[in-house]
């Protein structure tokens, strides 16, 4: 389920993402639709790093070691 969340997140921000360079290329800064598609990105970003480290707090994900 964490991982759903995770991969659902990061697919809102690449589209998000996208979505800002769109209505900047066709756009030429006549809206606003830029900023907000910007602020959507920024937003899922931070969501999805309040969620992990909640996630890590409650123990549902647990970090790994590369080295061991």
């Amino acid at each position: 389920m964490i991982k759903f969340i995770v991969i659902t997140c990061l697919v809102g921000i690449v589209a998000g993402l996208g979505a800002g360079l769109y209505f900047l290329v066709n756009d030429k800064g006549e809206t606003k639709r830029m900023a907000r598609a910007l602020t959507v990105r920024i937003a899922l970003s931070a969501a999805i790093f309040l969620f992990l480290l909640l996630a890590w707090s409650q123990g549902w994900i647990h970090p790994r070691s590369l080295g061991r």
